[in-house]
Protein backbone atom coordinates (compact mmCIF):
# COMPACT_ATOMS: atom_id res chain seq x y z
CA UNK A 1 0.00 0.00 0.00
CA UNK A 2 1.38 3.47 -0.61
CA UNK A 3 2.50 5.66 2.30
CA UNK A 4 -0.20 8.39 1.04
CA UNK A 5 -2.74 5.88 0.80
CA UNK A 6 -1.54 4.15 4.35
CA UNK A 7 -1.77 7.25 6.05
CA UNK A 8 -5.03 8.15 4.33
CA UNK A 9 -6.55 4.88 6.08
CA UNK A 10 -5.26 5.93 9.48
CA UNK A 11 -6.71 9.00 8.87
CA UNK A 12 -10.08 7.36 7.98
CA UNK A 13 -9.33 4.59 11.20
CA UNK A 14 -9.03 8.13 13.49
CA UNK A 15 -12.28 9.61 12.44
CA UNK A 16 -14.50 6.11 12.57
CA UNK A 17 -12.75 5.76 15.93
CA UNK A 18 -13.27 9.42 17.45
CA UNK A 19 -17.04 9.42 15.67
CA UNK A 20 -18.07 6.40 17.61
CA UNK A 21 -16.34 6.82 20.98
CA UNK A 22 -15.63 10.47 21.51
CA UNK A 23 -12.56 9.50 22.57
CA UNK A 24 -9.25 10.71 21.52
CA UNK A 25 -7.08 7.53 19.31
CA UNK A 26 -4.38 5.85 20.16
CA UNK A 27 -2.08 4.00 17.85
CA UNK A 28 -2.42 1.05 20.14
CA UNK A 29 -5.89 1.10 20.25
CA UNK A 30 -6.05 1.69 16.44
CA UNK A 31 -3.69 -1.24 15.72
CA UNK A 32 -6.39 -3.14 17.55
CA UNK A 33 -9.37 -2.55 16.11
CA UNK A 34 -8.67 -1.74 12.54
CA UNK A 35 -6.57 -4.15 10.01
CA UNK A 36 -3.80 -1.89 9.23
CA UNK A 37 -1.26 -4.21 8.55
CA UNK A 38 1.66 -2.11 9.98
CA UNK A 39 3.00 -2.27 14.05
CA UNK A 40 1.96 0.90 16.11
CA UNK A 41 5.47 2.05 15.53
CA UNK A 42 4.68 2.65 12.16
CA UNK A 43 0.86 3.81 13.16
CA UNK A 44 3.08 6.51 15.57
CA UNK A 45 4.91 7.73 12.54
CA UNK A 46 1.81 8.28 10.15
CA UNK A 47 -0.10 9.91 12.60
CA UNK A 48 3.35 12.29 13.48
CA UNK A 49 2.96 13.06 9.80
CA UNK A 50 -0.82 13.93 10.10
CA UNK A 51 -0.30 15.78 12.79
CA UNK A 52 2.13 18.37 11.14
CA UNK A 53 0.67 18.29 8.08
CA UNK A 54 -2.70 19.66 10.31
CA UNK A 55 -5.23 16.68 9.65
CA UNK A 56 -5.39 15.86 13.49
CA UNK A 57 -4.42 17.38 16.85
CA UNK A 58 -3.70 16.73 20.34
CA UNK A 59 -5.73 17.94 22.70
CA UNK A 60 -3.92 17.22 26.10
CA UNK A 61 -0.36 15.91 26.71
CA UNK A 62 -0.05 11.98 26.39
CA UNK A 63 -3.29 11.74 24.99
CA UNK A 64 -4.72 10.42 21.83
CA UNK A 65 -5.47 12.14 18.34
CA UNK A 66 -8.30 13.78 17.18
CA UNK A 67 -9.64 14.70 14.08
CA UNK A 68 -9.70 18.25 12.21
CA UNK A 69 -11.49 20.59 10.31
CA UNK A 70 -9.03 19.99 7.75
CA UNK A 71 -8.88 16.43 8.68
CA UNK A 72 -12.36 15.48 8.56
CA UNK A 73 -12.66 17.54 4.93
CA UNK A 74 -10.18 14.83 3.70
CA UNK A 75 -11.79 12.14 4.67
CA UNK A 76 -15.23 13.47 3.29
CA UNK A 77 -13.52 14.23 -0.12
CA UNK A 78 -12.21 10.86 -0.31
CA UNK A 79 -15.00 8.75 0.64
CA UNK A 80 -15.13 5.82 -1.09
CA UNK A 81 -18.32 4.30 0.00
CA UNK A 82 -21.47 6.07 1.70
CA UNK A 83 -23.36 3.51 4.58
CA UNK A 84 -26.77 3.01 2.91
CA UNK A 85 -30.26 3.18 4.62
CA UNK A 86 -30.56 0.24 6.21
CA UNK A 87 -34.13 -1.52 4.86
CA UNK A 88 -36.22 -0.13 7.79
CA UNK A 89 -34.82 3.14 7.61
CA UNK A 90 -35.88 2.81 3.61
CA UNK A 91 -39.45 1.44 5.20
CA UNK A 92 -39.70 4.37 7.04
CA UNK A 93 -38.76 7.42 4.22
CA UNK A 94 -41.54 5.81 2.12
CA UNK A 95 -44.38 4.81 4.73
CA UNK A 96 -43.88 8.45 6.60
CA UNK A 97 -43.63 10.50 3.25
CA UNK A 98 -46.43 8.66 1.20
CA UNK A 99 -49.14 9.90 3.60
CA UNK A 100 -49.06 13.35 3.18
CA UNK A 101 -51.66 15.27 2.02
CA UNK A 102 -50.10 18.67 0.89
CA UNK A 103 -47.19 20.56 0.60
CA UNK A 104 -47.40 21.98 4.20
CA UNK A 105 -47.49 18.00 5.13
CA UNK A 106 -44.38 16.61 3.07
CA UNK A 107 -42.51 19.51 4.17
CA UNK A 108 -43.13 19.23 8.30
CA UNK A 109 -43.40 15.38 7.66
CA UNK A 110 -39.44 15.53 5.73
CA UNK A 111 -38.05 17.73 8.66
CA UNK A 112 -39.14 15.47 11.35
CA UNK A 113 -38.01 12.47 9.21
CA UNK A 114 -34.40 13.90 8.45
CA UNK A 115 -34.02 14.68 12.35
CA UNK A 116 -34.65 11.06 13.44
CA UNK A 117 -32.63 9.40 10.62
CA UNK A 118 -29.69 11.43 11.48
CA UNK A 119 -30.12 12.21 14.72
CA UNK A 120 -28.92 16.15 13.93
CA UNK A 121 -30.95 19.00 13.71
CA UNK A 122 -32.73 19.73 10.42
CA UNK A 123 -33.47 22.30 8.40
CA UNK A 124 -36.07 22.16 5.21
CA UNK A 125 -36.79 25.15 2.69
CA UNK A 126 -40.30 25.13 1.16
CA UNK A 127 -40.15 25.36 -2.59
CA UNK A 128 -38.51 28.44 -3.95
CA UNK A 129 -41.76 31.11 -5.31
CA UNK A 130 -38.71 32.24 -7.45
CA UNK A 131 -38.48 28.09 -9.11
CA UNK A 132 -42.30 27.55 -9.03
CA UNK A 133 -44.78 27.62 -12.17
CA UNK A 134 -47.91 27.56 -12.58
CA UNK A 135 -49.68 24.53 -12.91
CA UNK A 136 -53.05 24.98 -13.29
CA UNK A 137 -55.54 27.90 -12.56
CA UNK A 138 -59.08 27.76 -11.61
CA UNK A 139 -62.30 30.20 -11.65
CA UNK A 140 -64.88 29.34 -9.21
CA UNK A 141 -68.42 31.10 -9.93
CA UNK A 142 -69.75 32.06 -6.34
CA UNK A 143 -72.12 34.76 -7.34
CA UNK A 144 -72.67 36.60 -10.18
CA UNK A 145 -69.86 39.38 -8.79
CA UNK A 146 -67.51 37.04 -7.17
CA UNK A 147 -65.19 34.14 -7.86
CA UNK A 148 -62.96 32.23 -6.10
CA UNK A 149 -59.58 32.07 -7.72
CA UNK A 150 -57.38 28.89 -6.97
CA UNK A 151 -53.59 28.71 -8.10
CA UNK A 152 -51.76 25.66 -8.07
CA UNK A 153 -48.18 25.64 -8.54
CA UNK A 154 -46.03 22.53 -10.16
CA UNK A 155 -44.08 22.07 -6.39
CA UNK A 156 -47.67 21.98 -4.56
CA UNK A 157 -48.18 24.87 -3.56
CA UNK A 158 -52.29 25.54 -3.63
CA UNK A 159 -53.75 29.51 -2.91
CA UNK A 160 -57.20 30.24 -3.11
CA UNK A 161 -58.08 33.89 -3.03
CA UNK A 162 -61.57 35.57 -3.70
CA UNK A 163 -62.04 37.88 -6.57
CA UNK A 164 -64.85 40.67 -5.95
CA UNK A 165 -65.35 41.85 -9.64
CA UNK A 166 -66.74 45.60 -10.41
CA UNK A 167 -70.39 43.83 -11.74
CA UNK A 168 -72.06 40.70 -12.79
CA UNK A 169 -70.16 38.21 -15.08
CA UNK A 170 -72.02 35.92 -17.12
CA UNK A 171 -71.12 31.58 -16.64
CA UNK A 172 -69.85 31.62 -20.19
CA UNK A 173 -67.70 34.77 -19.52
CA UNK A 174 -66.18 33.10 -16.65
CA UNK A 175 -65.24 30.31 -18.56
CA UNK A 176 -63.38 32.35 -21.49
CA UNK A 177 -61.57 33.95 -18.73
CA UNK A 178 -60.38 30.89 -17.11
CA UNK A 179 -59.16 30.01 -20.12
CA UNK A 180 -57.67 32.47 -21.42
CA UNK A 181 -55.87 33.06 -18.04
CA UNK A 182 -54.46 29.54 -18.20
CA UNK A 183 -53.52 29.55 -21.83
CA UNK A 184 -50.78 33.01 -20.91
CA UNK A 185 -50.03 31.63 -17.40
CA UNK A 186 -49.26 27.84 -17.16
CA UNK A 187 -46.02 26.71 -17.10
CA UNK A 188 -44.44 30.25 -16.33
CA UNK A 189 -42.42 30.71 -13.72
CA UNK A 190 -43.91 32.86 -10.84
CA UNK A 191 -41.32 35.23 -10.86
CA UNK A 192 -41.88 36.04 -15.12
CA UNK A 193 -45.76 36.27 -14.36
CA UNK A 194 -46.05 40.06 -13.61
CA UNK A 195 -45.62 40.63 -17.88
CA UNK A 196 -47.86 37.70 -18.78
CA UNK A 197 -50.92 39.66 -15.99
CA UNK A 198 -50.51 42.79 -17.36
CA UNK A 199 -50.56 41.50 -21.13
CA UNK A 200 -53.97 39.96 -19.90
CA UNK A 201 -55.40 43.15 -19.36
CA UNK A 202 -54.56 44.78 -22.43
CA UNK A 203 -55.66 41.92 -24.28
CA UNK A 204 -58.88 41.46 -23.07
CA UNK A 205 -62.28 42.07 -25.19
CA UNK A 206 -63.38 45.41 -23.72
CA UNK A 207 -66.53 44.25 -22.03
CA UNK A 208 -64.55 41.72 -19.88
CA UNK A 209 -61.54 44.33 -19.35
CA UNK A 210 -63.33 45.60 -15.88
CA UNK A 211 -63.46 41.71 -14.73
CA UNK A 212 -59.79 41.21 -15.81
CA UNK A 213 -58.48 43.92 -14.33
CA UNK A 214 -59.73 43.14 -10.95
CA UNK A 215 -58.78 39.12 -11.50
CA UNK A 216 -55.14 40.76 -12.49
CA UNK A 217 -54.67 42.53 -8.87
CA UNK A 218 -55.43 39.57 -7.06
CA UNK A 219 -53.07 37.21 -9.40
CA UNK A 220 -50.16 39.37 -8.81
CA UNK A 221 -50.96 39.70 -4.78
CA UNK A 222 -51.15 35.56 -5.05
CA UNK A 223 -48.22 34.79 -7.69
CA UNK A 224 -45.60 37.59 -6.93
CA UNK A 225 -46.40 40.01 -3.57
CA UNK A 226 -46.39 36.89 -1.37
CA UNK A 227 -42.71 36.53 -2.24
CA UNK A 228 -41.60 35.24 1.10
CA UNK A 229 -39.35 32.05 1.51
CA UNK A 230 -40.19 29.74 4.21
CA UNK A 231 -38.17 27.14 6.15
CA UNK A 232 -39.06 24.27 8.15
CA UNK A 233 -36.87 23.07 11.61
CA UNK A 234 -36.80 19.52 13.49
CA UNK A 235 -34.42 17.92 15.83
CA UNK A 236 -33.03 21.29 17.65
CA UNK A 237 -33.30 19.16 21.23
CA UNK A 238 -30.72 16.95 19.33
CA UNK A 239 -28.02 19.71 19.81
CA UNK A 240 -27.86 18.63 23.38
CA UNK A 241 -27.15 15.06 23.21
CA UNK A 242 -23.81 16.73 21.74
CA UNK A 243 -22.67 19.40 23.73
CA UNK A 244 -19.33 18.23 24.76
CA UNK A 245 -18.87 18.94 21.16
CA UNK A 246 -19.51 22.37 21.44
CA UNK A 247 -15.99 23.91 23.08
CA UNK A 248 -18.13 26.78 24.42
CA UNK A 249 -21.85 26.78 24.99
CA UNK A 250 -24.84 25.88 22.28
CA UNK A 251 -26.11 29.56 22.73
CA UNK A 252 -24.49 30.72 19.30
CA UNK A 253 -25.79 27.94 17.73
CA UNK A 254 -29.43 28.30 19.19
CA UNK A 255 -28.89 32.07 18.10
CA UNK A 256 -28.71 31.49 14.92
CA UNK A 257 -30.80 28.70 14.30
CA UNK A 258 -33.65 31.29 14.99
CA UNK A 259 -32.50 33.31 12.40
CA UNK A 260 -34.25 32.44 9.32
CA UNK A 261 -32.28 34.38 7.45
CA UNK A 262 -29.36 32.32 8.35
CA UNK A 263 -31.16 29.25 7.62
CA UNK A 264 -31.91 30.10 4.00
CA UNK A 265 -27.99 31.02 3.90
CA UNK A 266 -26.89 27.68 4.96
CA UNK A 267 -28.96 25.95 2.12
CA UNK A 268 -28.52 28.84 -0.41
CA UNK A 269 -25.82 26.95 -2.46
CA UNK A 270 -28.49 23.89 -3.10
CA UNK A 271 -30.78 26.53 -4.50
CA UNK A 272 -29.46 25.85 -8.52
CA UNK A 273 -28.33 22.28 -7.78
CA UNK A 274 -29.00 18.54 -6.85
CA UNK A 275 -25.07 17.95 -5.91
CA UNK A 276 -24.30 17.09 -2.26
CA UNK A 277 -22.79 20.46 -0.46
CA UNK A 278 -20.94 19.83 2.59
CA UNK A 279 -19.18 22.70 5.68
CA UNK A 280 -17.29 21.79 7.60
CA UNK A 281 -16.37 24.27 10.61
CA UNK A 282 -14.63 27.02 10.16
CA UNK A 283 -15.93 26.46 6.46
CA UNK A 284 -19.33 28.17 7.63
CA UNK A 285 -19.38 31.56 7.43
CA UNK A 286 -21.60 32.69 10.34
CA UNK A 287 -19.08 32.67 13.31
CA UNK A 288 -21.59 31.47 15.01
CA UNK A 289 -21.73 27.57 13.36
CA UNK A 290 -17.88 27.33 13.08
CA UNK A 291 -18.40 23.72 15.41
CA UNK A 292 -20.67 22.70 13.12
CA UNK A 293 -21.09 20.91 10.49
CA UNK A 294 -23.78 21.17 7.37
CA UNK A 295 -24.75 19.04 5.16
CA UNK A 296 -27.01 19.83 2.59
CA UNK A 297 -28.75 19.01 -0.93
CA UNK A 298 -31.49 20.20 -3.26
CA UNK A 299 -34.69 18.65 -4.29
CA UNK A 300 -37.21 18.76 -6.80
CA UNK A 301 -39.59 17.24 -9.41
CA UNK A 302 -37.46 15.94 -12.12
CA UNK A 303 -34.37 16.92 -11.29
CA UNK A 304 -35.89 20.44 -11.30
CA UNK A 305 -34.20 22.01 -7.84
CA UNK A 306 -36.95 24.03 -6.38
CA UNK A 307 -35.40 24.01 -2.97
CA UNK A 308 -32.77 23.13 0.00
CA UNK A 309 -32.75 20.47 3.37
CA UNK A 310 -29.99 19.54 5.39
CA UNK A 311 -28.85 18.61 8.71
CA UNK A 312 -26.70 20.79 11.13
CA UNK A 313 -24.54 18.84 13.74
CA UNK A 314 -20.89 18.91 15.30
CA UNK A 315 -18.33 18.10 13.37
CA UNK A 316 -17.76 15.09 15.26
CA UNK A 317 -20.31 13.41 12.27
CA UNK A 318 -21.45 10.41 11.03
CA UNK A 319 -20.70 11.86 7.92
CA UNK A 320 -21.41 8.62 5.56
CA UNK A 321 -24.39 8.15 7.33
CA UNK A 322 -25.88 11.87 7.10
CA UNK A 323 -24.78 12.12 3.49
CA UNK A 324 -27.60 9.00 2.77
CA UNK A 325 -29.87 10.14 4.63
CA UNK A 326 -29.64 13.62 3.10
CA UNK A 327 -29.28 12.17 -0.63
CA UNK A 328 -31.90 9.44 0.13
CA UNK A 329 -34.55 12.05 1.64
CA UNK A 330 -34.01 14.45 -1.16
CA UNK A 331 -34.32 12.20 -3.72
CA UNK A 332 -37.28 10.91 -2.43
CA UNK A 333 -38.97 14.34 -1.45
CA UNK A 334 -38.41 15.33 -5.46
CA UNK A 335 -40.58 12.13 -5.71
CA UNK A 336 -43.09 12.36 -4.25
CA UNK A 337 -44.24 16.40 -5.15
CA UNK A 338 -43.49 14.70 -9.44
CA UNK A 339 -46.51 12.05 -8.44
CA UNK A 340 -48.43 15.20 -6.63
Amino acid sequence: MPMDERKLEVLRAIVQDYVATQEPVGSKSLVERHNLRVSSATVRNDMAVLEDEGYIHQPHTSAGRVPTDKGYRLFVDRLSQVKPLTAAERRALHRFLDGALDLDDVVHRTVRLLAQLTRQVAVVQYPSLSRSRVRHLELVHLTASRLMLVMITDTGRVEQRLVELPGPVAEDDVLAIRRTVNEKLTGARLTETPKLIQALVEEAAAELRPAMTNLSTVLLETLVERGEERIALAGTANLTRHSLDFAGSLRPILEALEEEVILLKLLGEVDTSAALHIRIGDENEIVGLRATSVVSAGYGPSGDVVGGLGVLGPTRMDYPGTIAAVRAVARYVGEVLAQN
